[in-house]
Protein backbone atom coordinates (compact mmCIF):
# COMPACT_ATOMS: atom_id res chain seq x y z
CA UNK A 1 0.00 0.00 0.00
CA UNK A 2 2.96 2.37 0.67
CA UNK A 3 3.50 2.82 -3.12
CA UNK A 4 0.26 4.58 -3.57
CA UNK A 5 0.07 5.86 -0.72
CA UNK A 6 3.64 8.38 -2.31
CA UNK A 7 1.62 8.92 -5.27
CA UNK A 8 -0.88 12.44 -5.86
CA UNK A 9 -3.48 12.64 -8.59
CA UNK A 10 -2.91 15.89 -10.55
CA UNK A 11 -5.46 18.17 -12.57
CA UNK A 12 -5.02 20.75 -15.18
CA UNK A 13 -6.72 23.06 -17.38
CA UNK A 14 -5.24 24.73 -20.05
CA UNK A 15 -5.89 28.39 -21.20
CA UNK A 16 -8.27 27.03 -24.00
CA UNK A 17 -10.12 24.74 -21.38
CA UNK A 18 -8.18 21.57 -22.26
CA UNK A 19 -8.14 18.92 -18.93
CA UNK A 20 -5.33 16.87 -18.12
CA UNK A 21 -5.29 14.62 -15.22
CA UNK A 22 -2.40 12.45 -14.49
CA UNK A 23 -1.53 9.65 -11.57
CA UNK A 24 2.00 9.23 -10.44
CA UNK A 25 3.03 11.44 -13.77
CA UNK A 26 1.30 9.27 -16.10
CA UNK A 27 -2.13 9.94 -17.73
CA UNK A 28 -4.89 8.95 -15.78
CA UNK A 29 -6.63 6.06 -18.23
CA UNK A 30 -10.99 7.19 -18.59
CA UNK A 31 -11.63 3.52 -18.12
CA UNK A 32 -14.47 3.65 -20.65
CA UNK A 33 -14.51 0.02 -20.78
CA UNK A 34 -15.79 0.00 -17.01
CA UNK A 35 -18.12 2.95 -16.19
CA UNK A 36 -18.81 5.17 -18.93
CA UNK A 37 -20.28 8.01 -17.56
CA UNK A 38 -19.52 11.15 -19.77
CA UNK A 39 -18.44 11.81 -24.08
CA UNK A 40 -16.62 14.67 -22.83
CA UNK A 41 -13.41 12.92 -20.67
CA UNK A 42 -12.53 14.46 -17.63
CA UNK A 43 -13.71 17.79 -15.39
CA UNK A 44 -14.08 18.85 -12.16
CA UNK A 45 -15.53 21.76 -9.73
CA UNK A 46 -18.73 20.84 -10.30
CA UNK A 47 -21.37 17.15 -10.04
CA UNK A 48 -21.28 16.72 -13.77
CA UNK A 49 -21.15 13.70 -16.26
CA UNK A 50 -17.46 14.37 -16.60
CA UNK A 51 -16.58 14.76 -13.48
CA UNK A 52 -18.36 11.52 -11.95
CA UNK A 53 -15.99 9.98 -14.64
CA UNK A 54 -13.28 11.39 -13.30
CA UNK A 55 -14.44 10.50 -9.54
CA UNK A 56 -14.84 6.70 -10.80
CA UNK A 57 -11.45 6.65 -12.89
CA UNK A 58 -9.75 8.02 -9.01
CA UNK A 59 -11.64 5.48 -7.19
CA UNK A 60 -10.68 2.66 -9.80
CA UNK A 61 -6.92 3.33 -8.92
CA UNK A 62 -7.22 2.85 -5.77
CA UNK A 63 -10.06 0.07 -5.18
CA UNK A 64 -11.92 -1.47 -7.55
CA UNK A 65 -14.41 -1.26 -10.70
CA UNK A 66 -17.84 -2.51 -8.42
CA UNK A 67 -16.81 -0.34 -5.79
CA UNK A 68 -16.02 2.69 -7.83
CA UNK A 69 -19.13 2.39 -9.98
CA UNK A 70 -21.21 2.72 -6.39
CA UNK A 71 -19.33 5.43 -4.49
CA UNK A 72 -18.60 7.50 -7.81
CA UNK A 73 -21.38 10.24 -7.26
CA UNK A 74 -20.71 10.74 -4.04
CA UNK A 75 -16.88 10.64 -4.33
CA UNK A 76 -17.78 13.22 -7.14
CA UNK A 77 -20.34 15.62 -4.43
CA UNK A 78 -17.36 14.76 -1.52
CA UNK A 79 -13.88 15.80 -3.06
CA UNK A 80 -14.09 16.50 -6.85
CA UNK A 81 -16.81 18.94 -6.65
CA UNK A 82 -14.97 21.10 -4.72
CA UNK A 83 -12.30 21.59 -6.73
CA UNK A 84 -12.43 24.25 -8.42
CA UNK A 85 -9.41 25.74 -9.77
CA UNK A 86 -7.07 25.57 -12.56
CA UNK A 87 -4.76 22.96 -10.80
CA UNK A 88 -4.95 20.92 -8.58
CA UNK A 89 -3.34 18.36 -6.73
CA UNK A 90 -4.99 14.93 -4.35
CA UNK A 91 -3.05 13.05 -2.46
CA UNK A 92 -3.69 9.10 -2.74
CA UNK A 93 -3.51 8.89 1.28
CA UNK A 94 -6.46 11.42 2.02
CA UNK A 95 -8.40 9.43 -0.50
CA UNK A 96 -7.60 5.75 0.93
CA UNK A 97 -8.63 7.62 4.15
CA UNK A 98 -12.41 8.82 2.58
CA UNK A 99 -12.54 5.15 1.24
CA UNK A 100 -11.92 3.82 4.51
CA UNK A 101 -15.00 5.84 6.07
CA UNK A 102 -17.08 3.96 3.51
CA UNK A 103 -19.23 0.94 3.96
CA UNK A 104 -16.73 -2.37 3.05
CA UNK A 105 -14.42 0.31 2.37
CA UNK A 106 -11.41 -1.53 3.91
CA UNK A 107 -11.81 -4.93 2.64
CA UNK A 108 -11.75 -3.27 -0.97
CA UNK A 109 -8.63 -2.03 0.24
CA UNK A 110 -6.98 -5.68 1.58
CA UNK A 111 -8.40 -6.84 -1.80
CA UNK A 112 -6.51 -4.44 -3.68
CA UNK A 113 -3.14 -4.14 -1.75
CA UNK A 114 -3.36 -8.06 -2.48
CA UNK A 115 -3.98 -7.97 -6.28
CA UNK A 116 -1.52 -5.36 -6.46
CA UNK A 117 1.12 -7.53 -4.65
CA UNK A 118 0.62 -10.44 -7.37
CA UNK A 119 0.57 -8.29 -10.33
CA UNK A 120 2.22 -4.91 -11.08
CA UNK A 121 1.19 -2.94 -14.08
CA UNK A 122 4.09 -2.59 -16.48
CA UNK A 123 5.10 1.05 -16.81
CA UNK A 124 4.89 0.75 -21.19
CA UNK A 125 1.24 0.91 -20.15
CA UNK A 126 1.22 3.81 -19.70
CA UNK A 127 1.70 7.36 -21.27
CA UNK A 128 4.39 9.55 -19.47
CA UNK A 129 2.81 13.46 -19.57
CA UNK A 130 5.77 15.66 -20.46
CA UNK A 131 3.66 18.84 -21.00
CA UNK A 132 5.00 22.27 -21.94
CA UNK A 133 2.68 25.32 -21.62
CA UNK A 134 4.17 27.21 -23.93
CA UNK A 135 4.27 24.63 -26.74
CA UNK A 136 0.40 23.67 -25.61
CA UNK A 137 -1.00 27.13 -26.14
CA UNK A 138 0.34 27.48 -29.68
CA UNK A 139 -0.99 24.47 -30.42
CA UNK A 140 -3.72 24.62 -29.30
CA UNK A 141 -4.12 28.21 -31.18
CA UNK A 142 -2.44 26.51 -34.55
CA UNK A 143 0.18 29.17 -34.32
CA UNK A 144 3.93 29.59 -33.66
CA UNK A 145 6.07 31.34 -30.67
CA UNK A 146 7.03 34.02 -33.21
CA UNK A 147 3.15 34.73 -33.69
CA UNK A 148 2.69 34.44 -29.72
CA UNK A 149 5.27 36.76 -29.66
CA UNK A 150 3.65 39.27 -32.44
CA UNK A 151 0.28 38.95 -30.74
CA UNK A 152 1.40 39.98 -26.93
CA UNK A 153 3.69 42.14 -28.70
CA UNK A 154 6.75 40.99 -26.55
CA UNK A 155 10.44 40.02 -27.95
CA UNK A 156 10.47 36.55 -29.52
CA UNK A 157 12.82 35.65 -27.44
CA UNK A 158 10.65 36.01 -24.17
CA UNK A 159 8.29 33.63 -25.43
CA UNK A 160 11.21 31.21 -25.99
CA UNK A 161 12.09 31.51 -22.23
CA UNK A 162 8.71 30.77 -21.08
CA UNK A 163 8.90 27.95 -23.38
CA UNK A 164 12.41 26.53 -22.03
CA UNK A 165 11.22 27.11 -18.15
CA UNK A 166 7.77 26.08 -19.01
CA UNK A 167 6.74 28.88 -17.51
CA UNK A 168 4.10 31.45 -18.42
CA UNK A 169 4.33 35.04 -16.23
CA UNK A 170 1.05 36.15 -14.24
CA UNK A 171 0.38 39.35 -16.99
CA UNK A 172 1.89 36.81 -19.62
CA UNK A 173 -1.10 34.23 -19.33
CA UNK A 174 -3.68 37.56 -18.71
CA UNK A 175 -2.66 38.58 -22.02
CA UNK A 176 -3.30 35.33 -23.93
CA UNK A 177 -6.73 34.69 -21.96
CA UNK A 178 -7.81 38.76 -22.95
CA UNK A 179 -6.25 36.97 -26.70
CA UNK A 180 -8.56 34.15 -26.09
CA UNK A 181 -11.50 35.69 -25.26
CA UNK A 182 -10.83 38.39 -27.96
CA UNK A 183 -10.67 35.97 -30.68
CA UNK A 184 -13.74 34.21 -29.38
CA UNK A 185 -15.60 37.12 -29.62
CA UNK A 186 -14.53 38.07 -33.35
CA UNK A 187 -15.89 34.32 -34.18
CA UNK A 188 -19.14 35.67 -32.68
CA UNK A 189 -19.78 38.43 -35.01
CA UNK A 190 -18.20 37.12 -38.03
CA UNK A 191 -21.09 34.11 -37.76
CA UNK A 192 -24.09 36.66 -37.08
CA UNK A 193 -22.65 38.74 -40.33
CA UNK A 194 -22.85 35.26 -42.28
CA UNK A 195 -26.24 34.58 -40.61
CA UNK A 196 -27.35 38.06 -41.72
CA UNK A 197 -26.13 37.80 -44.79
CA UNK A 198 -28.15 34.33 -45.05
CA UNK A 199 -30.91 35.84 -44.28
CA UNK A 200 -30.48 38.85 -47.25
CA UNK A 201 -30.05 36.51 -50.24
CA UNK A 202 -33.22 33.93 -48.64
Amino acid sequence: MTTRINHVFKGHKTLLGNRYVTYAEVELPLKYELFKKSKDGFDWGNSSASSIQLAFSILHQLSDAEFAQNNAVVFCNDIIKGLASRDWILNSLDIINWIKNTPDGEEVLKTKAQTMRVSQPSPKAFKKIKRNMVKDICKELRITQKNLAEILEVPEGTVSSWAVKNEIPRLGKKAIEFYIQSRRNQEVVDSYKNFVKLLQTA
